[in-house]
């Protein structure tokens, strides 16, 4: 039987820049190509698990407007169940700005729209398949409020919750008490403790900070630096694959699909964490968010290719 995991998250069309760097803050670059790619970390995730063989489902609201269609098709054709995915005509679709330059960093602008209005009562119209599921997968581009209300229908239901706190904002102890496995990445970990996490020990010191917060399990994502996995009594960590990297721009989302289908599937934590950081490394060598989001056999390949192994304290 096949793993089931359910989306409540956002859902944009990200219009993509090249540049050879970043700009400054007043200053105009010439670009390179400029392309119109479906995106939105809650999409992003539902699409990431789908590939990877998941049965996924998607909770959320897009506009009525000239994007609404293509990103559902896109959901579609990814094997994703858009039942209750909402047109919302009060609202426009969530759009991202994103700025990639040829490193493969980028710089992202999201402006919400529909996402913002997706309410607990979206979540309640789609508690069915949150409690058919075997992990909630939630971020934080969707209100507070309905995020909190997909957790705790997902802790009625003994769902396992994965939070991926971005755009990281300061989050109530309500919420993180239903929180079962927390995978913030650099930035959103100084953001929410307030500490730097440029080394390792650094790192560790910040996890520690966070499961004090109440959650079981805390993974940060360190991006070329791999991922560390801090739960009770121990702290592991896990390198990243070695790749040549394009676009980055939808790595932490496929880290995610990737931790929670194998999570779901009935992996270990640390094996599930080494898919996160495969499918991460994999979606970098691609231009674009879901179109970098890769399938179950180019996964298993670098799993197996992939000579990654983890350092347990």
């Amino acid at each position: 039987m096949r793993a089931h995991v359910t989306v409540v998250g956002s859902l944009n069309m990200d219009l993509v820049a090249r540049t050879p760097r970043i700009p400054q803050p007043g200053e105009t670059i010439i670009g390179g190509d400029f392309h119109t790619v479906p995106g939105g970390k809650g999409a992003n995730q539902a699409v990431a698990a789908a590939r990877l063989g998941a049965q996924v489902s998607m909770v959320g609201r897009v506009g009525r407007d000239a994007f609404a269609n293509p990103l559902l098709e896109n959901l579609a054709v990814a094997g994703v169940d858009h039942t209750f995915v909402t047109q919302d005509p009060g609202g426009a679709t969530g759009v991202a700005l994103i700025v990639v330059d040829d490193a493969g960093q980028n710089s992202i602008v999201v402006a919400s729209g529909a996402n913002m209005r997706l309410s607990p009562a979206d979540v309640d119209a789609a508690e069915a398949a949150i409690a058919a599921a075997d992990a909630l997968l939630l971020q934080l581009e969707s209100p507070l409020e309905t995020v909190t209300r997909a957790a705790e229908m997902a802790r009625t239901h003994r769902v396992t919750v994965i939070l991926n706190p971005a755009p990281a904002r300061p989050l109530p102890a309500a919420l993180l008490s239903l929180v079962d496995v927390l995978i913030p990445n650099e930035s959103e970990t100084s953001l929410l403790t307030g500490m730097p996490v440029g080394d390792q020990a650094e790192a560790e010191t910040a996890a520690a900070a966070l499961r004090e917060s109440g959650v079981g399990t805390v993974i940060l994502t360190l991006g070329d630096r791999g991922a560390l996995l801090a739960r009770e009594g121990e702290t592991e960590r896990f390198p990243a694959f070695d790749v040549t990297p394009v676009d980055t721009t939808a790595a932490g989302d496929a880290f995610v699909g990737g931790f929670a289908v194998a999570l779901a599937e009935g992996q270990s934590l640390a094996e599930a964490v080494r898919w996160g950081n495969a499918a991460g490394a994999l979606a970098t060598t691609k231009l674009g968010a879901q179109p970098s989001l890769p399938n179950r056999q180019a996964l298993e390949k670098l799993l197996a290719e992939g000579t990654a192994e983890s350092a347990r304290r």
